[in-house]
């Protein structure tokens, strides 16, 4: 039986809960002996050497997954357009994570709506490009559509459940989310889940999903994802 990987934005040690990590190593193989999963958000800003992917790679566990955010030239610069050869760029970049390559985050911004022909092409070329697992997160009301939900399946991306949700509600979703992505409500990046409400997002997430917290500005990632690794019985 395969277990949802319960993650944060990054790989930071908040104080408050610095005691359930290692004292020793760097910080990510001391996050990394605890999760079995990050979400690398600093390929959305910047680019990396390779030999920084390959040491990242070479400090984690086996099983250790990078999740990876698209960077934002591609979503927000282009919006989707002629992206066939800095999404092929980037896919060589982050190459030396090898198998310990998780999902691509193409996140959206809030003012990019659905054109189905410029999200086809989009679609097509990551596909040609990468084969592995690829979920989206949107953020204009354009992709609560059936022919939006449709081309998503097509190109197999899984859709992104948010929180909070902008666009697709956990009603939305015929199967488990795979990819779950908690910001902090009601303050983005700053507040904290309830033990009520991370329970809500287990009983939704999928077997084999990912669940991201975002809400690191004020540190309650860290013991958000704790609180969820107990519920999961990965603690």
């Amino acid at each position: 039986m395969e277990l949802p990987i319960i993650a944060t934005a990054a790989w930071s040690i908040p104080k408050a809960v610095a005691h359930r990590f290692p004292e020793e190593g760097t910080v990510l193989s001391r996050y990394a002996a605890v999760f079995r999963g990050v979400e690398i958000n600093s390929t959305f800003y910047r680019h990396h050497r390779p030999s920084t992917y390959a040491r990242w790679a070479g400090s984690v566990p086996d099983d250790f997954r990078f999740a990876v955010k698209i960077p934002r030239e591609i979503t927000h610069g282009r919006r989707l357009r002629d992206i066939g050869a800095p999404f092929q760029h980037f896919i060589g970049e982050i190459s030396p994570l090898g198998e310990k390559t998780g999902p691509l985050l193409c996140q959206l911004p809030p003012s990019l709506a659905f054109h189905a022909g410029e999200a086809e092409r989009a679609f097509a070329a990551m596909r040609q490009a990468h084969a592995g697992p690829l979920a989206v997160e949107v953020r204009h009301r354009s992709w609560a559509s059936e022919p939006a939900l449709t081309l998503l399946r097509r190109y197999r991306l899984d859709p992104v459940l948010a929180s909070p949700a902008p666009v697709w509600q956990a009603d939305d979703f015929s199967e488990p989310p795979r990819y779950v992505r908690l910001h902090g409500t009601p303050q983005m990046y700053y507040s904290s889940y309830s033990d009520g409400e991370i329970a809500a997002f287990v009983r939704l997430l999928a077997d084999d999903g990912w669940c991201v917290f975002d809400n690191t500005a004020s540190g309650a990632a860290g013991e958000n994802a704790l609180a969820m690794l107990e519920l999961c019985g990965q603690g």
